[in-house]
């Protein structure tokens, strides 16, 4: 079965903001500046944004780690 996710980007903001869920959740950062994680209150990943997404090299692509919960 196909799985929904939600992407929003802000362009005036230079924000992208990815949801695979619309579970309640809120935001932690990541060893990465730009990116922060929405996890739910058992550290399960919600989704993700990104800040400053323009600076970004097109042929490099940016990677970071996302946590999971216990």
């Amino acid at each position: 079965m196909a799985e929904k996710v939600k992407v929003w980007f802000d362009p005036e903001g230079d924000f992208l903001e990815v949801q695979f869920s619309d579970a309640p959740g809120f935001m932690r950062p990541t060893a990465y500046e730009a990116v922060m994680e929405r996890v739910d209150e058992h550290g399960h990943v919600l989704g993700f944004s990104v800040l400053g997404v323009s600076r970004f090299k097109k042929d490099h692509p940016l990677e970071a780690e996302l946590m999971t919960g216990t």
